[in-house]
């Protein structure tokens, strides 16, 4: 998580745009355009299957001092890392350019470079292995603004697929497949937005935004599709995620469809001001949409989540977590992981503190539609015209009289198996049905339908 001192030597994504910067220097007015029949053009295709390292970064280091775009022909060109600088462009023909990791560090690489850009390449790791580094990656920038990575392939990569470190920009219509660690990994980002890739087959976390000390990041992270991420780092939350944000601020996850993730699609840790906005969420195994620990202000609204473990937890009340509204989600075929000695969860919604959970479609939940505090964590709860339905519990509310106050009002329950409204201790219903009106100070109980 924390930028190492290899971070120059790292690689990071498609650098790959290096054949005809020579002719383009000859080319007379059109000065952005290299000929296909250019000398630099037919080194390149000649040596097709020999280690091409230095004749790119030689291309590179030319096309940097003329400040002109570096245009690699179609074809494999086999590399070791390269090292890109401020300006420089790299553009293949339309994906049909291959650079082909030969080992080392990483394949592309750039430190305090701004206004780089990637474009209609191809970046094969080719399983060769890279550093032992948390960071590293096929492709590593650090220090770069004003990125623009487009129609860009990041494959089989033993770390990574692309790490940032504070570093902004765009990184849009990429593909990122068969990548041991992260997918897309940013740190301490300075405006980054995420948009419109395709990332999957990663085995620890398809997108991170994580932070070194929580603060504003503000990362945009829009209308991916992520599919088949792992946890095979293990831990209890940290890995297994389509999307992982950690200390990050003002972080908005918007019209994403994530699916097959075997802990969250979407995973906050101590993120505050977070939005889960209009998901589509598909075999999670865990928490579908999780928002935890240290946040102050979260809102996941409109998401549609279709197989879980848990539909939506906004939790860690003991740790500051706090101030949520939970809004107009549908929540369905949720499921018991029974062969947990714990923690076997199958509950729609659960929140802790100062949380209105208001206009949600909870259905299919085996332990409960709505979950409400944990212990004595529990303080300003509002759930309000919710549709539950085929649940075993309706509404389970802490029944610890330390906990705070609680208005459950204008729900509809259908087909609760275990009662509609019911006190519990830590998850286990206790006491009567308490779909009738309460006169509890602390949990008040009201015009709530049942059937």
């Amino acid at each position: 998580m924390i930028p190492t001192r290899r971070s120059l030597l790292t690689g990071t994504i498609g650098l790959g745009a290096a054949a005809a910067a020579t002719a383009a220097a000859h080319a007379g007015p059109r000065r952005d355009v290299v000929s296909p029949g250019s000398v630099a053009n037919h080194a390149l295709l000649a040596n097709a299957d020999d280690e091409q390292t230095a004749t790119v970064q030689d291309l590179i280091d030319r096309a940097a001092a003329e400040r002109r775009p570096v245009l690699l022909p179609a074809g494999v060109l086999r590399t070791g890392p390269l090292t890109l600088y401020p300006g420089t462009a790299l553009i293949g023909a339309h994906g049909l350019t291959t650079l082909q990791f030969s080992g080392g560090a990483g394949l592309l690489v750039a430190d305090k470079s701004d206004g780089i850009r990637l474009q209609d390449l191809v970046l094969d790791g080719a399983s060769r292995a890279l550093e032992a580094d948390e960071d590293a990656a096929l492709v590593r920038f650090t220090d770069c603004a004003n990125l623009r990575i487009t129609n860009v392939t990041v494959r089989r990569s033993l770390a990574n697929g692309v790490t940032l470190i504070r570093s902004g920009g765009t990184i849009c219509d990429c593909t990122i497949e068969q990548v041991l660690l992260a997918g897309l990994r940013s740190i301490d980002a300075t405006g980054l937005e995420i948009a419109h890739n395709d990332i999957s087959d990663c085995r620890n976390n398809g997108i991170q935004v994580w932070r070194t000390t929580a603060g504003e990041d503000g990362t945009l992270v829009s209308a991916n599709r992520i599919a088949r991420i792992e946890a095979k780092g293990g831990g209890t939350g940290e890995n297994g995620n389509g999307v992982n944000v950690f200390r990050a601020g003002g972080v908005l996850v918007t019209g994403n469809r994530i699916t097959d993730c075997v802990y969250s699609a979407v995973r906050g840790n101590a993120a505050s001001n977070f939005q889960i906005l209009g998901n589509s969420v598909h075999r999670i195994g865990e928490v579908a949409l999780y928002v935890e620990f240290g946040f102050e202000g979260a809102i996941v609204a409109n998401n549609l989540i279709d197989g879980a473990a848990t539909g939506i937890s906004v939790t860690n009340f003991n740790e500051g977590g706090r101030l949520a509204v939970i809004e107009g989600n549908l929540i369905r075929n949720l499921h018991r992981r029974e062969k947990e000695a714990i923690d076997k969860r199958g509950e729609g919604i659960a929140v802790e503190a100062d949380t209105i959970v208001s206009g949600n479609v909870v259905e299919g939940a085996p332990t409960c539609g709505i979950m409400v505090g944990w212990g004595r964590y529990m303080r300003n709860c509002l759930v309000t015209q919710n549709i539950i339905r085929d649940a075993g519990s309706g509404i389970l509310v802490s029944s610890d009289v330390e906990a705070g106050a609680c208005l459950i009002a204008a729900n509809m329950i259908t087909g609760a198996k275990n009662g509609a409204i019911r006190a519990m201790t830590m998850g286990r219903p206790e006491g009567p049905d308490l779909a009738q009106p309460s006169a509890d100070a602390r949990i008040k109980i009201s015009d709530n339908i049942v059937s």
